[in-house]
């Protein structure tokens, strides 16, 4: 673990030790992938206190983390212990759609870094047609309909929106196949029709991620229903594996790729 890591660390463990002592939830910033790996790994030292995560819908990528003491455990559902967490939506959108050039996520975070907000305040920012849907810490929202007005050459109107919050769903594309074992390097030449071989450097140098936690072994075998994440790559969620198998012997398993 790096000095970096350590400090990260520490900071978690700060947030639960002031959430217990004073009886508070508190929240982190929204985590990358690497971060929520470190969260995992300290569970056993976070054992004395109730944790959830969320980032503003079902399998966000970058989520925050909430703290919360026994007297404040009412978050008997889970839509419940959701609503505790300060998120926000907003929705951008061109002003004039006919002149809006095409935009990538790329471009998006460029316009918000130039406002100065730190990356940890902003969860995902995922793209749908011509519109982008950002979530946020709540408290930056009035400052981003006010202030994001323009993303590269592209005049944007920002508005805050609930309605993603509560029905906004990631457009998934189903991938059906047969590998010979059902181990991650088999399902990443899958998901990413690419070969085993030319793949396995990424699991090795710390790219792969499942849920979350970092993997670095080409043989793990994910559960049914883990959301695999590769950094350049994209993410998937591993769906099932069929009883049947082929002459082969080979294992017919399902995916579903975010687009």
């Amino acid at each position: 673990m790096t000095r970096e890591d350590e400090l990260f660390q520490r900071r978690l463990l700060d947030l639960a030790d002031a959430a217990w002592k004073r009886n508070i939830v508190t929240f982190s910033d929204f985590l990358n992938l690497n971060e929520q790996s470190i969260y995992h790994d300290t569970q056993s030292k976070l054992s004395f206190i109730e944790s959830r995560m969320f980032g503003g819908y079902e399998c966000a990528e970058r989520q925050m983390i909430a703290f919360i003491p026994d007297a404040l455990l009412f978050c008997d559902s889970q839509e419940a212990a959701e609503s505790l967490f300060p998120v926000c939506c907003l929705k951008i959108s061109p002003q004039n759609p006919r002149f809006a050039e095409t935009l990538t996520h790329r471009d998006y975070l460029g316009a918000l870094m130039n406002l100065g907000i730190e990356r940890g305040k902003l969860g995902d920012i995922v793209l749908e047609d011509q519109e982008a849907w950002l979530f946020c810490e709540e408290k930056l929202a009035g400052y981003l309909e006010k202030e994001l007005n323009r993303v590269r050459h592209t005049a944007v109107k920002c508005e805050k929106t609930q309605q993603a919050l509560q029905n906004w769903q990631p457009k998934l594309e189903e991938i059906t196949g047969t590998v010979a074992s059902v181990r991650l390097d088999a399902l990443l030449a899958l998901a990413f029709h690419s070969s085993r071989s030319s793949l396995s450097g990424l699991i090795e140098g710390g790219k792969t991620f499942a849920n979350g936690r970092l993997i670095t072994n080409s043989g793990y075998r994910p559960k049914e229903g883990e959301i695999i994440s590769v950094r350049g790559y994209g993410r998937f969620r591993y769906c099932k594996v069929s009883e049947n198998v082929t002459k082969k012997g080979r294992h017919y398993v399902t995916l579903e790729k975010y687009c």
